[in-house]
Protein backbone atom coordinates (compact mmCIF):
# COMPACT_ATOMS: atom_id res chain seq x y z
CA UNK A 1 0.00 0.00 0.00
CA UNK A 2 0.97 3.60 -0.33
CA UNK A 3 3.24 4.72 2.60
CA UNK A 4 4.15 8.94 2.61
CA UNK A 5 8.04 8.65 2.86
CA UNK A 6 8.05 10.13 6.60
CA UNK A 7 6.31 7.40 7.56
CA UNK A 8 8.77 4.73 5.81
CA UNK A 9 10.06 3.34 9.63
CA UNK A 10 6.46 2.15 10.19
CA UNK A 11 7.57 -0.61 7.90
CA UNK A 12 8.29 -2.65 10.43
CA UNK A 13 9.32 -6.05 8.64
CA UNK A 14 10.46 -7.76 5.26
CA UNK A 15 11.96 -6.18 2.37
CA UNK A 16 10.56 -2.18 1.35
CA UNK A 17 10.26 -3.38 -2.24
CA UNK A 18 8.11 -6.81 -1.31
CA UNK A 19 5.10 -7.44 -4.10
CA UNK A 20 3.11 -8.62 -0.73
CA UNK A 21 1.72 -5.76 1.55
CA UNK A 22 0.42 -6.84 5.52
CA UNK A 23 -0.62 -3.70 7.29
CA UNK A 24 -1.64 -3.92 10.48
CA UNK A 25 -3.32 -1.43 12.86
CA UNK A 26 -2.01 -1.34 16.26
CA UNK A 27 -3.30 0.81 18.83
CA UNK A 28 -0.80 1.86 21.67
CA UNK A 29 -3.14 1.23 24.50
CA UNK A 30 -5.36 -1.85 23.53
CA UNK A 31 -4.50 -5.04 24.74
CA UNK A 32 -4.90 -7.39 21.94
CA UNK A 33 -2.68 -5.11 19.82
CA UNK A 34 -0.30 -5.37 22.11
CA UNK A 35 -0.92 -9.11 21.63
CA UNK A 36 -0.49 -9.05 17.80
CA UNK A 37 2.57 -6.81 18.05
CA UNK A 38 4.18 -9.78 20.24
CA UNK A 39 3.33 -12.25 17.45
CA UNK A 40 5.04 -10.08 14.94
CA UNK A 41 8.11 -10.12 16.75
CA UNK A 42 8.23 -13.53 17.68
CA UNK A 43 6.63 -15.38 14.84
CA UNK A 44 6.22 -12.70 11.62
CA UNK A 45 9.42 -11.41 11.29
CA UNK A 46 11.19 -14.51 11.52
CA UNK A 47 9.23 -15.37 8.55
CA UNK A 48 9.42 -12.44 6.69
CA UNK A 49 13.21 -10.79 7.02
CA UNK A 50 16.26 -11.88 5.47
CA UNK A 51 16.63 -15.41 5.76
CA UNK A 52 12.65 -15.79 6.29
CA UNK A 53 11.18 -18.11 3.43
CA UNK A 54 8.83 -15.12 2.53
CA UNK A 55 12.11 -12.80 2.61
CA UNK A 56 11.54 -10.26 -0.30
CA UNK A 57 7.78 -11.35 -0.66
CA UNK A 58 6.28 -10.15 2.37
CA UNK A 59 6.48 -6.60 4.22
CA UNK A 60 4.60 -5.89 6.73
CA UNK A 61 3.76 -1.86 7.66
CA UNK A 62 2.66 -1.16 11.27
CA UNK A 63 -0.14 1.60 10.96
CA UNK A 64 -0.98 3.46 14.02
CA UNK A 65 -5.15 3.14 14.81
CA UNK A 66 -5.63 5.67 17.24
CA UNK A 67 -8.96 4.74 19.43
CA UNK A 68 -10.93 8.06 20.69
CA UNK A 69 -12.14 5.80 23.64
CA UNK A 70 -8.77 5.56 24.88
CA UNK A 71 -8.34 8.84 26.28
CA UNK A 72 -4.79 8.69 26.24
CA UNK A 73 -4.28 6.82 22.80
CA UNK A 74 -3.50 10.00 20.72
CA UNK A 75 -0.30 10.72 23.85
CA UNK A 76 0.79 7.35 22.93
CA UNK A 77 0.76 7.10 19.19
CA UNK A 78 2.37 10.45 19.15
CA UNK A 79 5.55 9.06 21.19
CA UNK A 80 5.48 5.95 19.41
CA UNK A 81 8.17 4.20 21.08
CA UNK A 82 8.75 1.37 23.14
CA UNK A 83 5.70 1.12 24.92
CA UNK A 84 3.76 -1.57 24.30
CA UNK A 85 5.57 -3.52 27.63
CA UNK A 86 4.65 -0.18 29.66
CA UNK A 87 0.92 0.08 28.13
CA UNK A 88 -1.34 -0.45 31.33
CA UNK A 89 0.61 2.86 32.60
CA UNK A 90 -1.55 4.38 30.25
CA UNK A 91 -5.20 2.97 30.86
CA UNK A 92 -7.44 5.52 31.70
CA UNK A 93 -7.28 4.87 35.32
CA UNK A 94 -3.56 5.29 35.84
CA UNK A 95 -3.46 7.83 33.58
CA UNK A 96 -6.96 10.08 34.87
CA UNK A 97 -5.02 12.66 36.73
CA UNK A 98 -2.09 13.62 34.08
CA UNK A 99 -2.03 16.31 31.72
CA UNK A 100 -1.20 16.26 27.97
CA UNK A 101 2.67 17.62 29.38
CA UNK A 102 2.91 15.31 32.16
CA UNK A 103 1.86 12.09 29.74
CA UNK A 104 4.74 13.39 27.07
CA UNK A 105 7.10 13.60 29.22
CA UNK A 106 6.34 10.02 30.94
CA UNK A 107 6.58 9.07 27.37
CA UNK A 108 9.76 10.32 26.75
CA UNK A 109 11.05 8.87 30.12
CA UNK A 110 10.02 5.60 28.28
CA UNK A 111 11.85 6.67 24.88
CA UNK A 112 15.04 7.15 26.97
CA UNK A 113 15.45 3.20 28.21
CA UNK A 114 16.41 2.46 24.30
CA UNK A 115 17.46 5.28 22.33
CA UNK A 116 20.79 7.72 22.80
CA UNK A 117 20.78 11.21 24.54
CA UNK A 118 20.99 12.79 21.31
CA UNK A 119 18.08 11.12 19.65
CA UNK A 120 15.90 11.84 23.44
CA UNK A 121 16.89 15.23 22.87
CA UNK A 122 15.12 15.05 18.97
CA UNK A 123 12.36 12.99 20.34
CA UNK A 124 11.36 15.66 23.25
CA UNK A 125 11.21 18.42 20.41
CA UNK A 126 9.12 16.66 18.45
CA UNK A 127 6.68 16.12 21.89
CA UNK A 128 6.96 19.77 22.05
CA UNK A 129 3.95 22.34 20.92
CA UNK A 130 4.17 24.00 18.31
CA UNK A 131 3.78 27.98 18.40
CA UNK A 132 0.53 28.24 16.89
CA UNK A 133 -2.41 28.45 18.85
CA UNK A 134 -3.83 24.31 17.51
CA UNK A 135 -1.10 23.20 15.50
CA UNK A 136 -0.16 20.07 17.99
CA UNK A 137 3.45 19.07 17.77
CA UNK A 138 6.26 17.81 15.19
CA UNK A 139 4.28 14.27 14.53
CA UNK A 140 0.82 16.04 14.73
CA UNK A 141 0.90 15.87 10.23
CA UNK A 142 2.06 12.17 10.37
CA UNK A 143 -0.80 11.17 12.99
CA UNK A 144 -3.50 12.79 11.22
CA UNK A 145 -1.83 11.12 7.82
CA UNK A 146 -2.25 7.55 9.71
CA UNK A 147 -6.17 8.53 11.16
CA UNK A 148 -7.03 9.50 7.65
CA UNK A 149 -5.29 6.50 6.17
CA UNK A 150 -7.22 4.38 8.63
CA UNK A 151 -10.39 6.15 8.11
CA UNK A 152 -10.42 5.73 4.39
CA UNK A 153 -10.32 1.93 4.34
CA UNK A 154 -12.60 1.56 6.72
CA UNK A 155 -10.34 0.41 9.87
CA UNK A 156 -12.56 1.08 12.58
CA UNK A 157 -11.21 -1.10 15.78
CA UNK A 158 -8.05 -2.55 16.40
CA UNK A 159 -6.12 -4.67 15.26
CA UNK A 160 -7.19 -4.81 12.22
CA UNK A 161 -5.14 -6.52 9.16
CA UNK A 162 -5.20 -5.23 5.65
CA UNK A 163 -3.26 -7.95 3.22
CA UNK A 164 -2.54 -6.20 -0.02
CA UNK A 165 -4.83 -3.56 0.12
CA UNK A 166 -8.27 -5.30 1.01
CA UNK A 167 -9.25 -5.76 5.08
CA UNK A 168 -8.63 -9.28 6.41
CA UNK A 169 -10.99 -10.63 8.91
CA UNK A 170 -9.60 -13.73 9.61
CA UNK A 171 -6.50 -12.61 10.54
CA UNK A 172 -7.01 -12.58 14.90
CA UNK A 173 -4.35 -11.54 17.63
CA UNK A 174 -4.80 -14.97 18.86
CA UNK A 175 -2.99 -16.12 15.90
CA UNK A 176 0.06 -18.53 16.46
CA UNK A 177 2.78 -19.90 14.30
CA UNK A 178 0.28 -22.23 12.60
CA UNK A 179 -2.31 -19.68 11.62
CA UNK A 180 0.44 -17.32 10.69
CA UNK A 181 1.91 -19.81 8.58
CA UNK A 182 -0.76 -21.70 6.69
CA UNK A 183 -2.25 -18.05 5.56
CA UNK A 184 1.22 -16.83 4.20
CA UNK A 185 1.13 -20.54 2.76
CA UNK A 186 -2.50 -19.84 1.19
CA UNK A 187 -1.42 -16.26 0.33
CA UNK A 188 2.04 -15.37 -0.76
CA UNK A 189 1.53 -15.75 -4.82
CA UNK A 190 5.21 -14.91 -5.68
Amino acid sequence: MALQPSLRPTIIAGAYDAPHTLDIFLDYVCPFSAKLSFAIDNILKPLVDVGGLYYGKVKVIMRLQVQPWHATSTYTHEAGLALFKQQTEFFDGPSSTMTPLQIREKLAGIAAQVITKEQLAMFKELLKLKPTPNGGIGVTDDLKYTIKFARQNGVHVSPTALWDGLIANQISSSWGEKEWTEFLAQNVAV
